[in-house]
């Protein structure tokens, strides 16, 4: 094969690539050696006799298959996590989920009649002391409040 050193770092700097991403088509390998120009090379490029190679990329095939697998509860064992138990869900985030459901339950009690205005504060207030570990726990709390009243 023919030396075209120099029109492939010519084709290279006109595509705006790395000489090893110039490709030149065998068939056409005579009019390449001919061109001398970044003109004659433009041309070239132009026809098809040379272009460049796709940049080769990471591919995300694994890394999308992990994170389906961690959708569905796998690969999140004890091996794979880092800092203390808190670190992942902070205690207070955990409180703020865990009491706006509670509180959400309570209006819900409260506008159905369930429970009175009064018992309706008195369980708010109980709830925001962290008395119930739950809404269910909640729920069996507003049952026992309900049964004593009737």
């Amino acid at each position: 094969m023919s030396d075209l050193a120099s029109q492939r770092r010519i084709a290279a700097s006109v595509l705006g690539c790395g000489v090893n991403r110039v490709w030149i088509n065998p068939e056409k390998l005579s009019d390449v050696q001919s061109a001398m120009s970044r003109e004659d090379i433009r041309r070239l490029i132009e026809e098809g006799a040379i272009s460049s190679h796709q940049k080769k990329g990471i591919s995300r095939g694994r890394a999308r298959a992990r994170i389906a697998k961690r959708a569905y509860g796998h690969c999140k064992g004890p091996g794979r996590r880092n800092g203390a138990k808190g670190a992942r869900t902070p205690s207070k985030t955990q409180w703020i989920k865990k009491i706006r459901a509670q509180r959400k339950e309570l209006r819900a009690q409260r506008e159905a009649g369930s429970i009175t205005r009064t018992e309706y504060r008195r369980l708010y207030r109980r709830a925001a002391g962290g008395q119930f570990r739950s809404v269910a726990h909640l729920k069996t709390q507003v049952e026992l409040v309900t049964s004593r009243r009737d």
